[in-house]
């Protein structure tokens, strides 16, 4: 099964956002956190930035800003705001006239359902906040600065 990243990296790219408060921080810093391209970043800070999770600073020193305090930003919030599914199946019909897929999805879409609401709700227990501590606590036990990584 093909691993989708793109939670992950987003995470990654706003843990150092809360680590650098009131510091704006440009498309390409963020790209090279995650081993990217800035483009990347951009199409994917587009649906933060639509949702309030980030902010964009204009001129000299421009780049983006958390758009909120870390607590206040929680993970079933930044999944929302990315608009993928964080299960690795969908019941929406590919080939709505196939009876093999007709039958998985009738299986298939009740769990589904039920299997999104409970990670929603898990999700929206845990704020960026929770995540930048851990991230601090991992690095204080190991001796190097969080802005280093």
């Amino acid at each position: 099964m093909k691993r989708n990243s793109r939670l992950s990296s987003t995470l990654h790219i706003l843990v150092h956002m809360a680590e650098t408060p009131g510091r704006a921080l440009t498309s390409e810093q963020l790209a090279a956190f995650i081993h990217t391209n800035p483009v990347v970043v951009r199409r994917t800070i587009a649906g933060l930035r639509d949702a309030g999770i980030v902010t964009s600073a204009r001129g000299h020193g421009g780049g983006w800003l958390l758009g909120r305090a870390p607590e206040a930003i929680s993970l079933a919030e930044i999944s929302v705001a990315l608009g993928e599914t964080l299960l690795p199946f969908s019941t929406e019909p590919e080939s709505p006239g196939c009876l093999v897929e007709q039958a998985v999805i009738a299986v298939l879409d009740e769990f589904r359902v039920e299997a999104e609401k409970l990670l929603e709700q898990k999700l929206s227990l845990i704020t960026l906040a929770d995540l930048t501590a851990d991230f601090r606590r991992r690095y204080d036990l190991i001796g190097v600065s969080s802005h280093a990584v």
